[in-house]
């Protein structure tokens, strides 16, 4: 029996609404949508922890990505109202495609009135969290869901001709959108079936708080128009339930490194009896399992806190003024809304990555709960890279967090092609980005 008078630990845990109001931009696919219903809230949930002599904090936001300027102002505003270092907070956004718009992907910019609320809330979050501090202890361990993952990067059949979005036929590899296709071969990469619970009780041993994390992309099947929190929100509300919580505890899903994966098997398609079937199903199973999980753990009072953040320059691709010219071309001096289509996205992307730096410097942070390392990645990330990392146990990945540059492959991804290596706004590194990311985590982990 643990004696609470000597716990050291404290947590504390909040959540703030960021519901974009209606005509609201949406973000996530290849042109701009217009939200016309709420069919459930967005939020920041945040999760404060103190062991007395360090103190961290994780902000988890339902948007679908967040750029470093954006968690660098929250940042700075959290260090303002509570003393918290920048490097001692982790913000990561959990890859909804039906939130509001915060930064620009293809032919959609950034809602910027509801870009610059951000900040704020997020920094709300933290600071209710942090003045939510209070004697606490936890416990970490991990299941498997492996029924919901599937690498989204085909191999292109040995003597089938593939024609991708872009009008190019030499890709070797070919995202599942239109699957089941003829051309369909192998995956190009492994899943990452894990699901990593993060659990806090009170000291009275009442549910406080909870950070899930798995490596699903995100579902999808929402309804034309809503704003959602997609399965991130869903199983925030079922482990709740499951666990008969009461309404002042927080569960979290985080994403871990899901940049090739979704939940369409491409032998069947992305099939849905009706918009939230699946949402729902992905959600029961991932909490269901996360319940399991937290049913056989020991809880501890005595947990040393410790983090660490290092910059990595990487070098970026951009086009040659040739490819810029040929663009400009395409474009034809049309305004944005008037641009439609992959060829149309493609060619505009090109004149703005001329403008980009040759290089840029991307945080990486890695926070140590006791024994458990948790690495925070700016990128949407493959899930072999974060099966790599994981061979330090116990450890989970938080990708798309403290920044977003594009999509980061594995080297040995770029030859094959597809979507996620085609140079644009959403993968723009070089291709040796993640033997450099890797290094430095190898260093952050020592």
């Amino acid at each position: 029996m643990q004696n609470h008078a000597e716990s050291t630990l404290k947590a504390g845990a909040a959540k703030t609404c960021i519901t974009p109001p209606l005509g609201a931009i949406i973000n996530g696919e290849l042109g701009p949508r217009v939200a016309h219903r709420i069919h459930d809230d967005l939020f920041v949930r945040a999760l404060a922890l103190d062991d007395g002599a360090n103190r961290l904090a994780f902000a988890v936001v339902d948007t679908c990505v967040l750029d470093r300027p954006v968690c660098d102002e929250a940042k700075q505003l959290i260090q303002r109202h509570t003393g918290l270092p920048p490097d001692h907070v982790l913000i990561s956004a959990v890859h909804t495609h039906s939130g509001g718009s915060v930064c620009g992907a293809h032919l959609s910019e950034a809602d910027e009135p509801y870009r610059r609320s951000l900040p704020p809330r997020i920094a709300d979050a933290v600071c209710c969290a942090v003045n939510n501090l209070a004697p606490a202890q936890l416990a970490w361990g991990s299941g498997s869901v492996p029924q919901h993952v599937f690498c989204r990067r085909l191999f292109v059949k040995a003597g089938a001709t593939y024609t991708n979005q872009i009008g190019q036929t030499t890709d070797r590899a070919k995202m599942n959108w239109d699957s089941p296709h003829p051309a369909d071969g192998e995956p190009t990469g492994p899943t990452d079936p894990e699901v990593f619970v993060l659990s806090i009780q009170r000291a009275d041993g009442r549910p406080l708080a909870l950070l899930a994390n798995y490596s699903l992309h995100y579902v999808g099947d929402v309804g034309p128009g809503d704003i959602s929190a997609d399965y991130f929100g869903a199983f925030a509300n079922r482990i709740s339930e499951l666990l008969g919580a009461d309404a002042s505890f927080v569960g979290i899903l985080s994403n871990g490194t899901s940049g090739d994966i979704n939940n369409w098997d491409p032998k069947v398609g992305p099939n849905s009896p009706a918009p939230y079937t699946r949402i729902r199903k992905v959600a029961d199973d991932v909490a269901q399992e996360v319940l399991r999980v937290v049913q056989r753990m020991q809880y501890r009072h005595d947990v040393p806190l410790r983090t660490a953040l290092r910059e990595c320059v990487v070098a970026t691709r951009r086009p040659t003024a040739a490819e810029v010219e040929q663009a400009r071309a395409v474009i034809a001096g049309r305004a944005l809304d008037k641009l439609r289509g992959w060829l149309d996205n493609n060619a505009r992307e090109q004149i703005l990555l001329a403008g980009y730096p040759a290089e840029v410097s991307m945080p990486l942070q890695v926070f140590r709960i006791g024994d458990l390392a948790i690495a925070a990645w700016p990128g949407e990330i493959f899930a072999a890279s974060g099966l790599e990392l994981k061979r330090h146990k116990p450890l989970f990945n938080i990708e798309l967090a403290n920044g977003w540059y594009g999509y980061i492959p594995p080297v040995e991804q770029f030859p094959l092609g597809a979507y996620e290596t085609w140079r644009m706004r959403t993968s723009f590194l070089e291709t040796n980005a993640i033997p450099k990311m890797m290094a430095c985590f190898e260093e952050l982990l020592k």
